[in-house]
């Protein structure tokens, strides 16, 4: 059948708009059929939790933060001239030649070239009072910052303690008021937060970094007091003495320290350390830290069953007589567990722990000993200075069965060993490959304890170890130098 063009436009318009029609009716009746799901129920039923975290959404950008911190941010420069106890800067020509050869020819020598330095730091009140790295200060005779406009201010070190790296600068004597940035609290800060850093690195003042929090509580063997903050906020030379910024605009750690060779790994200085060691330096000019009087080790798992203790807390190896730790009834041979409500796992736990507490304050140490737990309250001493600990000496004696040669130890020893008295039994000789040698016992060392039973001469070290044999384990408390320390060894296994 022949159609006209018009007519066959027609149908075709007809049919699309019933077919329309018939579709629209049919989903209707398909959707009123069908329960109507809400956004929650069409996603699947476990989801990973959605946390408020510290980022910058809303503007994508940390821009914020960095106009808050840079005006209290500076940099610093140091010149350390020459002289009596300070760096030389000798040529390699002087070096070989040596003074005398330069003065016969060339008569006295000039002042030395000086040593110029760069690093960072941070104003923490407006008087112009700052933080930085004690080792960028160090030996410095001249001091110059400089702020973000541009201008230059002399500074003088005011405080400084090398133990955990932080120096206290003023600016100009007080006499200029500053911008400043406030310290907040490190221990709020967890892995993962978001952060910037903010120095000079290579002398490029004002430069910021971004990263996050990568670790706390990091050991990194700078000292006893190592608990500093990993971040991978791109820190470089330079940068030591700079702040690290929450996205609060608050200073929650300094930066100190890089891992040599390892890209884009940077520790700071917790700022709740920073706040109490700035407090003492800026009021005292030093820092008191607190002091029990013992001696500290770790305790391996061969002391932990030699002492029937867990495997976890340290073991006091010796206990000055006097010390706040004598007073309390803490013992040789105590396994600490906590002090002062913290767990002390190593050493170094204790160590920071007490060292950071005020003297004159208590606390309560709790210990395991005789198979138990105890708890001691104690009165916190005050650190007296280091004294350098003396060389031992030693000499020989009559064979041991333990693959070690002891001997009495004589007056004269003991002076020469700077020892209390003249009780214990010296050790003279240690057998290559013997179980004495691998448990770490030296010639030198004297012998104060075996087995918790004292050795007071040569007839008790005989009557403790006359029945030794292979299998049977040993404690032995030892005394190296100034230094007390327990190991445990079972004989016939070196």
């Amino acid at each position: 059948m022949q159609l006209s063009r018009k007519t066959f436009v027609a149908t075709v318009v007809v049919a699309l708009a019933i077919g329309g029609a018939v579709g629209s009716f049919t989903t209707r009746r398909a959707t009123a059929e069908r329960p109507q799901l809400t956004l929650v129920e069409a996603l699947p039923a476990v989801q990973a939790p959605i946390l408020p975290v510290q980022m910058p959404l809303t503007t994508g950008t940390f821009a914020k933060v960095a106009e808050a911190i840079k005006p209290a941010v500076i940099n610093i420069n140091t010149v350390t001239r020459g002289g009596p106890g300070g760096p030389s800067g000798r040529t390699p020509f002087e070096e070989f030649f040596g003074e005398d050869f330069f003065k016969r020819f060339f008569g006295e020598m000039p002042e030395r070239m000086p040593q110029r330095s760069l690093g960072s730091g941070v104003i923490i009140d407006p008087s112009g009072i700052a933080l930085t790295n004690s080792h960028v200060v160090e030996r410095a005779t001249e001091i110059e910052v400089i702020t973000l406009d541009g201008s230059k201010h002399k500074a003088k070190v005011i405080g400084n303690d090398k133990k955990t790296d932080l120096a206290v600068l003023k600016l100009d004597d007080g006499k200029v008021k500053f911008p400043f940035a406030r310290l907040g609290d490190s221990d709020k800060m967890q892995v993962g937060d978001w952060v910037i850093a903010v120095g000079s690195p290579f002398g490029l003042q004002s430069t910021v970094t971004a990263g996050i929090i990568s670790a706390k509580a990091r050991q990194i063997g700078q000292g006893p007091f190592d608990d500093f903050l990993q971040t991978d906020a791109a820190i470089n030379p330079g940068n030591s003495g700079g702040p690290l910024v929450n996205m609060q605009g608050e200073v929650i750690g300094i930066n100190t320290a890089i891992v040599a060779g390892g890209s884009g790994i940077g520790f700071a200085i917790p700022s709740n350390m920073a706040r109490k060691i700035s407090t003492e330096l800026a009021s005292r000019g030093r820092v008191s830290r607190g002091w029990l009087g013992v001696a500290l080790q770790p305790l391996t798992p061969e002391l932990a069953r030699s002492f029937n203790a867990k495997d976890k807390g340290v073991l006091v190896a010796d206990v000055v007589p006097d010390s706040p730790a004598s007073k309390a009834g803490l013992k040789p041979g105590d396994v600490l567990l906590e002090f002062d409500g913290k767990k002390t796992e190593e050493p170094a736990d204790s160590q920071r722990a007490v060292g950071l507490a005020s003297p004159g304050t208590s606390a309560k140490v709790k210990l395991w000993r005789d198979s138990a737990e105890h708890t001691l309250e104690l009165k916190i001493g005050e650190a007296p200075d280091e004294r350098e600990v003396q060389q031992r000496t030693g000499t020989r004696a009559a064979p041991s069965a333990l693959g070690m040669d002891v001997r009495p130890i004589t007056q004269d020893m003991a002076r020469q060993l700077n020892l209390r008295n003249t009780e214990g039994v010296i050790v003279s000789r240690v057998e290559e490959g013997s179980s004495a040698a691998e448990a770490g016992i030296q010639r030198g060392d004297v012998i104060r304890e075996i087995n918790r039973q004292k050795v007071k001469g040569l007839s008790d070290y005989d009557r403790l170890t006359r029945e030794a044999k292979d299998g049977d384990r040993l404690t032995v408390l030892l005394q190296r130098g100034q230094m007390s320390l327990y190991v445990a060894f079972t004989i016939g296994r070196g």
